[in-house]
């Protein structure tokens, strides 16, 4: 059976609710980070980004065991961030992907896009 990393299987769980443009923002290397990787990506309502989190945090624990830290932003499924200590999931609805920018925040990080499935 194979491994999968963390950042593997969090994306695995973004596309299985069809969770879109996906980017990686890789902090690793800079020093003054909070996290080492933001994974970003967005749905087309709240109540998508809300089953977007919710798929994430399935996928993560049903095939990696592994467990968020902690979690927020269901109240109004906007943006809701998903803590798994060294990499951060944030979901946004569009609208709030591009008020927030959090891409332009770390430009100095390693951004990687991900292709969308479709």
């Amino acid at each position: 059976m194979t491994q999968h990393t963390t950042e593997e299987l969090i994306i695995e769980g973004i596309r299985d609710r069809k969770g879109r443009n996906i980017t990686v923002v890789d902090m690793s290397a800079i020093e003054a980070a909070p996290v080492a990787k933001f994974i970003i990506a967005e749905g087309t309502s709240t109540m998508q980004v809300g089953a977007i989190a919710d798929s994430v945090r399935d996928y993560a624990l049903t095939h990696g065991r592994i467990k968020p830290y902690n979690y927020d932003g269901y109240t109004n499924s906007e943006w809701i961030v998903v803590d798994y200590g060294d990499v951060m999931v944030h979901i946004f609805v569009p609208e709030a992907r591009t008020r927030y920018c959090l891409e332009e925040l770390w430009s100095d990080a390693v951004i990687t896009d991900i292709p969308n499935l479709d």
